[in-house]
């Protein structure tokens, strides 16, 4: 049986935020729109917020997603460009909320390994992933970064939903634990 469902992924971003939309069928996944929010227009950062607020809005009821996949806020130095990515994300997650769709989140080296297998790869290589996975063509491709990287957040979130729970490996060392008794000795 081939259940369809959406998958919506945000990059997070005060200038551009990327999203990616990805419908997945049964276990083929292909991209559906790829695009960004280009917010560098507005001086005002709460004006930025209420943009994004009403894009993501937009998007989630133009394509109807069943679940969203975003970016968690990947921390550098600079505290307040952090915490402005944070309300970036919160206003996104917010509507998406609004429109009861479910939100998952993953840390940016999740979604690299995810793609690549590399944690620490390079915004290019993400990119170059993408298109052979997804088939994607030389004019999407001349989207800025930020759209692969929500594209990206999207294929992390449906390569984690299609492994079975016991594929998925041990969430913590408690889970470990619990189901691995007979080889903790007290």
């Amino acid at each position: 049986m081939n259940v369809e469902k959406i998958i919506l992924g945000i990059d997070p971003g005060t200038n551009l935020m990327g999203y990616g939309v990805l419908r997945v069928v049964g276990q083929k996944a292909q991209a559906e729109a790829l695009g960004v929010i280009d917010l560098r227009k507005f001086g005002d950062g709460y004006l930025k917020l209420g943009h994004i607020y009403e894009r993501v809005g937009g998007i989630i009821e133009s394509y109807l997603p069943d679940e969203l996949a975003i970016e968690a806020p990947f921390f550098g130095k600079n505290v307040q460009s952090m915490l402005k990515l944070g309300r970036a994300q919160g206003v996104a997650i917010a509507a998406a909320i609004r429109h009861d769709v479910p939100i998952h989140e993953y840390a940016p080296m999740k979604i690299k390994m995810a793609l690549t297998g590399n944690g620490g790869a390079s915004k290019e290589q993400v990119a170059g992933m993408l298109q052979r996975i997804l088939h994607l063509d030389e004019e999407q491709m001349k989207q800025h970064f930020d759209a692969t990287d929500a594209l990206a957040a999207a294929y992390c979130h449906f390569m984690q939903s299609s492994r079975p729970q016991s594929q998925a490996g041990y969430r913590s060392w408690k889970d470990f634990a619990l189901k691995n008794k007979e080889r903790i000795k007290n």
